[in-house]
């Protein structure tokens, strides 16, 4: 179908959803999305995401790109996205796009984050579905070194899921810090880079809090950095503590939400 460049700013609850990408017989958030359009518009409208959470991963502002008829005004379909969508899967924006905006191909970086709960609260049912409820103390020194070699290209197959088929494997990491939340609570960590592969910051998140924990010695994060398969990574942390961010679109300056 062709229509005009639209975008939406996407938040939702990913406890219920089977990852964004559209999958036969699982809910999704590209299926709830294009369902609805569809319902609206009376034919399949095809969606691009900026990033590709799995399954249980949250997502705070994730963009995407999709083409309407121009009967379509944005602040009608906003609400009436609004109205249709299930209750986890929240429309914070709908606007015109430029013409041929690719919310996925367009992205020159993605930002995620991951949250770990230290405390004996962390494993309330107000908390445990939204953060890693380890419940055990992390050494913020230590996850501070663990991090610091991510900075910059490396070939990540060592910290990704088997079994994917890439013309490669190098991602640029521009961002990789964490820190403490309020009142013991736990931490916090936050990742930007070009591109991710496939359950990457699990991996990462994983390693890296085995060793602020003294399960392993922090250099393994470099020495797996060199390694082309994950059999020495630690296992990945759970998908409910990791949140998509937003993307950052610098020649389109109005859909960046970082």
């Amino acid at each position: 179908m062709s229509g005009i460049s639209t975008y939406a700013i996407l938040q939702y609850n990913g406890h219920d959803l089977a990852g964004w990408q559209l999958q036969p017989s699982v809910r999704t958030g590209q299926g709830e999305l294009e369902s609805v359009l569809k319902r609206l518009v009376g034919e399949r409208v095809v969606t691009r995401a900026a990033g590709r959470t799995d399954a249980g991963v949250h997502a705070l502002a994730q963009a995407v790109s999709f083409e309407v008829p121009e009967r379509w005004d944005p602040v009608e379909l906003l609400r009436a996205l609004r109205a249709l969508l299930p209750r986890d899967i929240w429309v914070a924006k709908v606007q015109r796009a430029p013409e041929g905006f690719d919310a996925r191909r367009h992205a020159t970086s993605r930002r995620y984050r991951y949250v770990v709960g230290c405390d004996a609260a962390s494993r309330s049912p107000f908390r445990r579905p939204y953060e890693w409820a380890l419940g055990k103390p992390l050494n913020p020194e230590l996850l501070a070194q663990a991090s610091a070699p991510l900075l910059g290209e490396h070939d990540f197959r060592g910290f990704s899921a088997a079994g994917q088929e890439k013309e490669h494997y190098r991602c640029t990491v521009t961002t990789a810090e964490w820190r403490e939340r309020g009142g013991g609570e736990g931490f916090i960590f936050e990742v930007e880079a070009n591109r991710f592969l496939h359950h990457m910051v699990r991996f990462l998140v994983g390693i890296m809090v085995d060793a602020a924990r003294g399960r392993r010695p922090v250099q393994d994060v470099s020495r797996i950095l060199l390694e082309n398969n994950n059999k020495n990574a630690s296992p990945p942390a759970p998908p409910e503590g990791l949140y998509f961010l937003g993307a950052r679109y610098p020649q389109f300056d109005e859909v960046c939400d970082l």
